[in-house]
């Protein structure tokens, strides 16, 4: 029997979580199902167990809910999480998972590593928007470098709260020059149930939840697509944000590592990720790719190998 492991990525507004009990290279034939020693992965998909988001309760709570759905019999977990920056933050989740996976080898890193992984890349540069924004990369020296990611009270340029943030700007903006709400301010203010800008502006202040306003950070960039000049002017900031992130990861790793862009702005906004790459400018272009799967499965692959000979 395969040892079962568990990988979870624990971004900035959700937890996802997979239990594979089999070995990478045992993946039953599309069709043929899987008997009993080597069953398809269990997939869980919960509310975000991050810590600065919601807290250590919080946490802890939606942690409770996955072990039992998950099970017994996991020997390893490997947590990617997005904010997992300190020894001390690592420790406390390290430890609410000991908690309900007693006796499993442990490991909390930082999400960008688990991109990596799921990118089948032992060396490379990662950069991830989603929530927030950052960049990390592995030399083939082992050396890392990292840019960003410092929570959107601090940073995270480019990421989805910072798109809304500054989509809120341009509504006051728009306001305060007497202005009839644009397109883009017009659509924003719909889907808020606010009034006006002031209105809005007090939404944003009451309700500064990260996770709650970069989910609307598509209605924006889906503005852009379609032309709007002040979305298209957010989306510019944007890119620009996120390529310098890139860049200066890249600049001391070395322009020859490839670069994985992932997080749901990235992977869903094509228009984005494509200025992005542009703006990153590497001499090989083939070197930037989207991450085709989820970075959970990166997880589980740095899982497996904690119980590895």
């Amino acid at each position: 029997m395969t040892p079962a492991v568990l990988g979870l990525h624990i971004g900035g507004s959700k937890t996802h979580a997979v239990r594979s009990d089999r070995s990478p290279d045992s993946d039953p034939d599309p069709g043929q199902g899987a008997d009993a020693s080597n069953k398809a992965p269990l997939e869980i998909t919960e509310a975000s167990a991050n810590l600065s988001s919601v807290g250590h309760q919080g946490a802890d709570a939606v942690l409770r809910r996955i072990a039992a759905a998950v099970g017994d019999g996991v020997e390893a977990v490997c947590a990617g999480a997005a904010g997992a920056d300190t020894p001390a933050s690592r420790a406390v989740l390290s430890a609410l998972l000991t908690g309900y996976f007693p006796g499993a080898r442990i490991e909390v890193v930082h999400d960008t590593r688990i991109v990596l992984a799921a990118a089948d890349l032992d060396a490379g540069a990662v950069l991830v928007a989603g929530t927030g924004s950052v960049a990390w990369g592995r030399n083939r020296e082992g050396r890392e470098a990292r840019s960003g990611g410092y929570g959107y009270l601090l940073g995270d340029e480019g990421g989805g709260y910072s798109v809304v943030r500054d989509a809120v700007r341009e509504a006051l903006r728009e306001y305060y020059a007497g202005l009839e709400p644009g397109t883009m301010v017009s659509a924003l203010l719909a889907a808020t149930a606010s009034a006006d800008a002031l209105q809005l502006m007090d939404l944003f202040y009451a309700k500064p939840e990260p996770d709650h306003w970069a989910g609307l950070a598509p209605l924006v960039l889906d503005l852009a697509v379609e032309g709007d000049p002040a979305a298209l002017r957010i989306q510019a900031e944007a890119a620009h944000s996120l390529a310098t992130l890139a860049r200066q990861v890249l600049g001391e790793l070395g322009l020859d590592l490839p670069l994985v862009m992932a997080g749901g702005l990235l992977v869903n906004q094509q228009q984005l990720a494509g200025a992005v790459g542009r703006k990153v400018a590497v001499e090989d272009p083939s070197l930037i790719r989207i991450l085709g799967d989820a970075p959970v499965h990166g997880a589980v692959k740095l899982a497996r190998q904690l119980i590895q000979p």
